[in-house]
Order: C-alpha cells, then sequence, then structure tokens
C-alpha cells in the first residue's frame, strides 16, 4: 500500500501518453471524386493524336466519305519512327484515328469495303491499327482509339442500323487491338456526305440518335480500363477550345447528364466546369502542332514554335487539365522533319524548366495543420510522397505555408497539386515572394487540381509563401515544387 502514494503521477503519465498516441482521422472525401483509372490518366498529363488517313493525301480536313481507298498509299510509313519521336518528346502515350469523319478504316474491318484493306498499302494486307498498338506496347506508350461516330461514307447514317454498324466497329477494335486506355467519341456529327452514292444532307439528333449510355455499356463491359472522351464525358471532357488552352478556373467537377456531345454554346462551361458539379469528369485540351489536324504540305513552315508548345503547356497541364497534342505524319508515313525539331526543342524547354527543384532544401511550416499532428504537416508537401499531404482542421479553410531557402534563389515556376483523391477544394489562393523586408505579391489562382503551374519570371528571393484564400472544404496539398 505504500506505493499508492504515486498513483495521481502514474494516472497523469498515462493520460499525457495517450493523449500524444491520439489518433487525428483524415479529411472526409469532398465529393465527387476520381476513380482509379481517372487518377491514372490523370498522371499521364500529355500524349498524342496521331490523324492520318485519306485526308492526308486528298490535302483536306474533312473528307467526304466518296474518296477512293486506291489513294492511300503511304511510300515509307514508319510506326517505330512515330513512337520513338513522341516517345522521345516526353508524351506518355498515342490516340490514333482508326476512322475518321469519311469513314475509312485504318484496320481490315469486317464490316466495311472502305477500309485499308482495298488500299495498295502493303499491297491490301496493311493493318496500320496493329502496326501502331504493337509499336506503342514494344516502347512502353499507352494506346487509345479515336473512332469517329460521324460517317459520311455509309449509306445507313442518320438510320438506326448505323448504330449497329459503329457498335461493331467498336467491338472490332477493342477486341482486336485492346485494351485501350482512351477511347475518343467526337462531338462533330450529321451534315453533308457521300452516303453511299445518295450525296446528300443528313441531320440527327445529337442527343438522342446515338443512345450513348448503351455504346458506353459496351466499352465498359469490353474494356473497362479505358476512359471514354467526348464533350459529356461520361469519364473526359473537351476543354471548348482547339486552340490549346484550359479555363484558368478549372474545376474537374461538372453536371454531366445536362450535356451531350455536339451540344452548342457550351464551350464556356467546358472550359471552366462547375464548382457544384455532380459527376467528376476532368479536362482535356485537344491541340494539334500544325494549323490543320491533318498533313499539308503547306503548312510545313507553320508547326508550332517550341516556346508556343511551351505556354500551351503551361495553360493546360498548368492548370489541371491533360493535353492531347496532334502530331499527323505526311505523306510518306512519316512525322516530318520540321515538326520532329519542334518536338525536341519543346521537350529542351520543359526539362530545363523543371530540372532544379528549391523546395526540398527549403525550411518549411504553416501556420495550421490538422490536429497538430505530423502525420498532416507541411513536410509531406515536399517529401517525394504522393500518398501524402497537408491539411488543416475541418473548419480551417484557408491558410499559408511559407518555405524559406538556405540562400536566395530565382523562381521562374511555382507547382502546387491537391490530393484529388478527396476532391477538388482550393477556389481562391496567392504566392508571395520575400522582397526588401516585406511579403510582395507574385501570382494569384483560382482553382488548382491535378497540377497548377504559375509563372513568376525569375523573382528572386529568399522565402516565399503560398496563401490559400478560400477553399470549399479545409484545403488537402500534396505536393508542392519551387523552380
Amino acid at each position: 500500500m505504500k506505493n499508492i502514494r504515486f498513483l495521481p503521477q502514474l494516472c497523469l503519465l498515462l493520460a499525457v501518453l495517450t493523449a500524444c498516441q491520439k489518433t487525428v482521422n483524415p479529411p472526409e472525401a469532398l465529393l465527387p471524386v476520381p476513380n482509379e483509372y481517372q487518377l491514372a490518366w490523370q498522371d499521364l498529363e500529355a500524349y498524342a493524336f496521331i490523324h492520318f488517313t485519306t485526308n492526308t493525301f486528298t490535302d483536306k480536313e474533312w473528307g467526304y466519305g466518296d474518296e477512293s481507298p486506291e489513294i492511300f498509299n503511304p511510300s515509307e510509313l514508319d510506326v517505330k519512327q512515330w513512337v520513338t519521336v513522341i516517345k522521345e518528346a516526353g508524351l506518355k502515350g498515342i490516340i490514333l484515328t482508326t476512322k475518321h469523319h469519311d469513314g475509312f478504316c485504318l484496320w481490315p474491318s469486317d464490316f466495311t469495303e472502305h477500309d485499308i484493306a482495298q488500299s495498295p498499302y502493303k499491297n491490301g494486307q496493311g493493318d496500320l491499327v496493329r502496326e501502331l498498338s504493337d509499336e506503342c506496347r514494344r516502347q512502353g506508350l499507352l494506346f487509345g482509339a479515336y473512332l469517329s461516330p460521324w460517317d459520311r461514307n455509309f449509306a445507313d447514317y442518320g438510320k438506326p442500323e448505323y448504330i449497329d454498324y459503329y457498335r461493331n466497329q467498336l467491338k472490332e477494335l477493342i477486341t482486336r487491338y485492346g485494351p485501350f486506355f482512351e477511347i475518343w467519341f467526337d462531338g462533330a456529327n450529321g451534315g453533308d456526305g457521300y452516303y453511299g452514292g445518295a450525296r446528300e444532307m443528313r441531320r440527327i439528333d445529337g442527343k438522342t440518335y446515338y443512345d450513348w449510355a448503351t455504346t458506353q455499356q459496351i466499352v465498359r463491359e469490353l474494356n473497362p480500363e479505358a476512359l471514354m472522351f467526348s464533350d459529356a464525358g461520361p469519364d473526359i471532357r473537351w476543354c471548348g477550345n482547339e486552340r490549346g488552352f484550359a479555363g484558368e478556373t478549372n474545376w474537374c467537377t461538372i453536371t454531366k447528364d445536362t450535356l451531350y456531345a455536339g451540344k452548342p454554346n457550351i464551350e464556356q462551361l467546358l472550359n471552366k466546369g462547375s464548382e457544384d458539379g455532380t459527376s467528376w469528369l476532368p479536362q482535356e485540351v485537344d491541340v494539334s502542332i500544325r494549323p490543320g489536324w491533318f498533313y499539308h504540305a503547306r503548312e510545313d513552315t507553320m508547326v508550332r514554335t517550341a516556346e508556343n508548345l511551351f505556354k500551351i503547356y503551361l495553360e493546360s497541364v498548368g492548370r489541371g487539365a491533360n493535353l492531347l497534342l496532334n502530331i499527323p505524319p505526311d505523306r510518306r508515313g512519316l512525322i516530318h522533319e520540321n515538326d520532329v525539331q519542334s518536338l525536341k526543342e519543346w521537350k529542351a524547354l520543359i526539362d530545363k524548366a523543371f530540372t532544379n527543384n528549391f523546395a526540398p532544401t527549403a525550411q518549411i511550416k504553416a501556420d495550421n495543420y490538422r490536429g497538430k499532428s505530423k502525420q498532416f504537416g507541411a513536410q509531406n508537401l515536399t517529401d517525394g510522397n504522393r500518398e501524402t499531404y497537408w491539411a488543416t482542421d475541418d473548419l480551417v479553410k484557408t491558410g499559408s505555408i511559407e518555405f524559406e531557402f538556405p540562400q536566395p534563389v530565382p523562381v521562374n515556376y511555382v507547382v502546387i497539386q491537391e490530393f484529388i483523391k478527396l476532391g477538388q477544394r482550393v477556389k481562391g489562393f496567392d504566392i508571395e515572394v520575400w522582397k526588401n523586408g516585406a511579403w510582395e505579391k507574385a501570382a494569384s489562382g483560382t482553382t488548382i487540381g491535378h497540377k497548377r503551374i504559375l509563372p513568376l519570371n525569375g523573382a528572386e528571393t529568399s522565402k516565399l509563401r503560398i496563401n490559400i484564400s478560400d477553399s470549399k472544404a479545409c484545403p488537402v496539398i500534396s505536393n508542392v515544387e519551387i523552380y
């Protein structure tokens, strides 16, 4: 009994130990959130589009549908060159126009004779979808397919019979050449065409004609990992323009049941998204390295410069979208030398801009972190682990993170990434640099999402501060890089 007098001290010690071991719960997800395939897709950031068909040989952008397969005859086609050039540019995959609006198929289809088997290419034994899909897998790139819903060649376009034809071709592509990482459905639908010799105008109701829900279910069953692109998704949405930029405000959320492919006057909505959207529908920016989508010799001197491509990168990937860069092969069946050079120089600019990351060498502190637990501390922003993050307490929707460098550094770019597994949250933020003994605003933004890149134009500073000024819920940031 003589040790009873130590009981109060023992209880106090146990209470302290219990408090130290208290578990701090992570933030609850802010719905909607991405699925596992959308998360993996977002990490790709940039990949290539290949527009190549009879249009390449007729010098058209949209074939009418009456082009003879005989004109498809590339003299030096080399898919290894395509894939090598695209991989060396840092792009992670290729989406091929397997059938454009003219209806010509780049694979030998069982459902039409308007295909590559009727062309002189490899004496009718060619299969460009097979060649390119195999080469992508050999070199470690992902492969996707564009299959135009509009077909200006098919006699029954506009009738129910065409939908069966379209779905048969979609099944044929997936089962022969899949799995695909992305399947691309165009919003251009209906108009004048050859239509098996009818040569007339055909209008369709884009909202109902294709019965997209049934077509999408076919993809879900045969290729569940494939993400489907169109104006309305269901997995990825268009950015609303073909000029290469996402919205400065870019919500990954939108209410997609109000949309359909080709719906007019939705460009601004698609470019910005909806803060209160009910579906996770991230944005893809599609743009061509040339003025046109198909190769035209007159555009050989109009290839985008490396500097212009870098600007597009900052305004697409740097605004939380993915970049789909079109690189059209020429009539030889090669990516033209001018395009190759521009891509090489673009890759060099990206490497130069994003090589020397100052953030890991900085001392970091935050004015609030969740439950005062290191599990959610500011050090998570530079640990290189995408699964850790800085977060504030539930009722705290603002916060500041300060980086102090061992010596002044010139800052050109700040990269910020949200932990989007828990939803997109941030509505407003700014970046300040320490200058002449005071904080000075250097940049500001609204949304962050998967990745936000802000230029600071070489601001020399010993300290940098990120201020979250507004958020839908407690901010959750997984990564910060400072270059």
